[in-house]
């Protein structure tokens, strides 16, 4: 039995949730439980709508709410014709009329709170599982549509709750094993879940993977696969480096240090389940249905380069908390430490010396009230627009040399290192720099570290210009041709123009 997980650009329209049919269809042997995210984009229109409902802006939030409406009646409409879509009409209706009497309430009341926050987005989800699940009925996959708040059972931490695996592998057994046993196909929504009494929660932004893992953890599931609009995960994000290529085979602690810092392709909590219960992860592309993709699993075949990967962590911050004269050591990490305790900070790297520490966050998670605290005991000051470098790669730990070769290779690319953090892990190697160096930053370590790839973008250049002079030399009898590979010869030498600058 399969867990498959489909993302918001996998099913972002009537045309790619047809891919989807197809994917699932050629999965039917191996008994797949299939979890999907919203429509792509439609996450965002919920929060807006929240935002201007809640600052009175009823006329704004009912129009989004409007256009989000007929996008889902168009998909289902094309998905299962007329007479079918006519059918689940009323169905969808009535979850719009649920947030249209959820924007009018909160444009009233003009307060959005977590618990109201994941009400309102989990409609994204609900919307199109439900859509999702009769077309494969329409095309003849025994689907059965399953709501995931009566599966996943977390605790009431709105916005970000925890899973209660217990549970949640009590209901799943109840719920969904008879219908794998029958040769059903259960169809939910990821990222929702709901309390022991039916407060519905969300798992964060990006939880539909992290569902997908809950649900295959919960299953005893054979393997999970997660498809998404990219061919598996990369070497480096590949809008920063063309020379990028997909990895094969990475270990779970790998893919878990790249997913927490920046990798968008896995949601950082993912594997938890999955290594709990040692079960392999793929990640896949949706656009391509012969996809091998990456696999992820506890041990992965050395990588023939040092590192398996290069990943980047924007929208970060860096605050530097620097002791007053007198206090002791002891009691200023201390107080330190307790007041990130209090405010739940989550933090990145640390660095420490006798009397200053630095630590980083994500800007957007920064509580004020932490910097105020920490003012309070220290000197404080705080420097945005950062970002972190994380370099990943199983048992580079205690090899000479390796960090040498990295911040030489930095140094080189007239990049200024912030702050460091290496010898914690085993497998990684962090760096802050600022925002704006990171593509030059990123583009030199990738030509260092994974020289193969970069030699295999040349050499498709190289090719690319020797057919070009070819057809000049015979532009009078080529005629039009010539002007076709002169586009293709101009689009590989602006790739590779980014790769090397």
């Amino acid at each position: 039995m399969i867990v498959m997980k489909f993302g918001g650009t996998s099913v972002e329209s009537a045309e790619a949730i047809e891919r989807v049919a197809k994917i699932v269809a050629s999965r039917r042997q191996r008994l797949p439980v299939v979890v999907v995210s919203a429509m792509a984009k439609v996450t965002d229109q919920l929060v807006s709508m929240g935002q201007k409902a809640a600052s009175g802006d009823s006329d704004g939030a009912l129009e989004l709410q409007r256009d989000m409406r007929e996008r889902h009646f168009q998909a289902a409409k094309e998905l299962l014709g007329a007479k079918r879509a006519a059918t689940l009409a009323p169905r969808l209706a009535t979850h719009f009329a649920e947030l249209e009497n959820f924007l009018r309430g909160l444009a009233a009341v003009r307060e959005l709170t977590p618990r109201g926050s994941d009400y309102l987005l989990s409609f994204g989800e609900l919307l199109s599982s439900i859509i999702v699940a009769d077309a494969f009925a329409v095309r003849g996959l025994n689907a059965a549509w399953v709501d995931s708040r009566e599966c996943l059972v977390t605790d009431s931490r709105f916005t970000r709750a925890v899973p209660e695996m217990a549970e949640t592998r009590e209901r799943c057994k109840k719920k969904l094993a008879p219908l794998v046993a029958k040769k059903r196909i259960p169809v939910l929504g990821g990222f929702i879940a709901a309390t022991c009494d039916g407060i519905p929660t969300t798992l964060g932004r990006g939880g539909s993977d992290y569902s997908a893992a809950i649900f295959g953890a919960a299953l005893d599931a054979d393997k999970i696969e997660i498809w998404t609009d990219v061919e598996g995960m990369m070497t480096t994000d590949p809008r920063l480096c063309p020379g990028a290529r997909t990895i094969k085979q990475i270990s779970f602690n790998e893919a878990a240090e790249l997913a927490y810092f920046g990798a968008k392709v896995l949601h950082p909590a993912t594997l938890l389940p999955a290594i709990h219960k040692n079960i392999p992860v793929y990640v896949l592309n949706s656009r391509n249905l012969k996809s091998t993709g990456t696999e992820i699993t506890a041990q992965a075949p050395p990588s023939r380069d040092t590192f398996r990967a290069i990943t980047a962590k924007t929208g970060t911050s860096i605050v530097n908390v620097v002791a007053s004269r007198g206090i002791g050591v002891h009691a200023f990490l201390r107080s330190v430490f307790e007041a990130m305790d209090r405010h739940s900070a989550s933090v990145d790297i640390v660095a420490i010396s006798e009397v200053s520490l630095s630590f980083t966050m994500e800007s957007k998670r920064l509580p004020q009230a932490l910097m105020n605290d920490l003012q309070e005991i220290a000197e404080v000051n705080c420097e945005q627009n950062q970002a972190i470098i994380c370099l990943v790669g199983e048992d580079i730990h205690g090899k000479p040399g390796i960090a040498a070769s990295v911040f030489n290779t930095v140094a080189e690319a007239g990049v200024n290192v912030r702050m460091i953090s290496q010898g914690a892990s085993e497998i990684n190697i962090s760096f802050v720099i600022s925002e704006a160096d990171v593509p030059k930053a990123v583009r030199h370590l990738h030509e260092h570290f994974f020289p193969a790839a970069m030699d295999k973008l040349r050499a498709a250049g190289a090719k690319a210009n020797g057919r070009s002079r070819r057809v000049r030399t015979n532009e009078s009898s080529l005629g039009q041709a010539r002007i076709s590979n002169g586009r293709n010869r101009s689009a590989l030498q602006t790739r590779a123009a980014a790769a090397f600058s």
